[in-house]
């Protein structure tokens, strides 16, 4: 009997036979959403990596580097913050991309790190698409002002396309947002952090 019990622990089992270092199985949501990140990731911090070459190969010129940071009139502020600090920007892109892919690396290794790096990156894409649904408002605010102008000199009136594109990109944000926050879901599940060490 104490023969029996001690094989038995020294092939990891318990009382009932069970393995005891059994691990939850792998499921496909993990794996495939892992890897679509790994790829899509992957891609974007190359992209990146050249994007950064070229833009602080072109920005080494002062003139250019001071026109970009000038303001122009009617140009929403946060569209001349952004070409002002084109290099933090490039940066900041190449960084994001790069932890997603190290992040979507653990994710597929069940690192519950990972996960939670993970979690984070799909926070972070809700706060983009909610700030990038303001910076369209404003740009569009003043891009609608202009076209106003044009139509009573005499131009076509394009305020109908200025809507119909406002509210396209209304639709993929809030469909964008819906996916994210899905994705945070799944992944806080008892049932999917159950796979992760």
């Amino acid at each position: 009997m104490h023969g029996r019990v001690a094989a038995m622990l020294a092939a990891g089992m318990d009382a009932n036979g069970e393995s005891m270092s059994a691990t939850p199985p792998r499921s496909t949501f993990v794996t495939v959403l892992a890897w679509i990140f790994i790829v899509m990731s992957g891609m974007g911090t190359l992209v990146s990596i050249l994007q950064n070459v070229m833009i602080h190969l072109m920005l080494r010129d002062a003139a250019l580097d001071q026109a970009l940071q000038a303001a122009p009139e009617n140009v929403p502020a946060v569209l001349v913050f952004l070409a002002g600090h084109a290099r933090l920007v490039f940066v900041g892109f190449f960084l994001v991309t790069l932890f997603t892919l190290a992040s979507s690396i653990g994710l597929l290794r069940r690192y519950n790190w990972a996960r939670w790096c993970f979690i984070g990156v799909m926070g972070l894409g809700i706060a983009w698409q909610l700030a990038g649904l303001a910076i369209q408002s404003s740009l569009l605010a003043t891009v609608r002002g202009q076209f106003a102008q044009a139509a009573q000199m005499g131009g076509p009136d394009m305020g109908a396309m200025v809507a119909v594109i406002a509210v396209v990109g209304a639709i993929f944000a809030a469909g964008m947002i819906v996916l994210h926050a899905w994705l945070i879901l799944r992944l806080v599940s008892p049932r999917v952090a159950a796979e992760f060490r």
